[in-house]
């Protein structure tokens, strides 16, 4: 793996698993509950310039990062209600570098994000928490890949997500030794 790619993906890239018994769906839960704290101790720290340091050349800032977080787990969160109410419902991708190029994710301090995620997350983790097995095994359909995602599988991927971009920052956080 190129050091590009290992920026890229610093805990590898997402390999969905093939089977996802009980108690890897409570680590994932937990995850996704954890997250925001995690977050937030991460960088409660920073200043407007480390919020600003792209996290690797030509990568996007720390401000883009977060904000891109908020913006992709409510869709992640409206998803699985869709996902919950309809029957295999079409979901409507975005261009998240668009996204992270508008002004409220390129210059907004990151506190009305911060409280995006942490509110997404509570609701997120009480949802899932609730559900039943047979409600894992709900799907939507996602044009773009031309894939049905049953919601087991999707919440794998959001864990990984929330990893995956903690990693972005940590490892930043720990290259600048801020």
């Amino acid at each position: 793996m190129s050091d590009l790619e290992k920026r890229k993906f610093p805990i590898g890239q997402f390999e969905q698993p093939e089977n996802i018994c009980d108690i890897k769906l409570d680590e994932y839960i937990n995850v996704i509950k954890e997250f925001p704290g995690r977050l937030r101790n991460l960088i409660e720290d920073f200043s407007d310039d480390q919020f600003d340091t792209p996290y690797r050349e030509g990568g996007w800032t720390v401000r883009q990062l977060v904000n891109h977080i908020a913006d992709s787990h409510i869709n992640s969160f409206m998803r699985l209600k869709l996902a919950l109410t309809e029957d295999n419902p079409t979901i409507r991708p975005y261009d998240e570098a668009k996204w992270a190029e508008l002004q409220d994710s390129r210059n907004m301090p990151i506190k009305p994000a911060m409280r995006m995620i942490k509110g997404t997350h509570q609701r997120w983790t009480t949802l899932l928490k609730t559900m039943t097995n047979k409600q894992f095994e709900r799907t939507f359909h996602h044009p773009e890949q031309n894939k049905n995602y049953d919601l087991r599988s999707y919440l794998a991927l959001y864990a990984w997500h929330c990893d995956h971009h903690f990693a972005h920052i940590e490892n930043l956080k720990k290259e600048k030794g801020w």
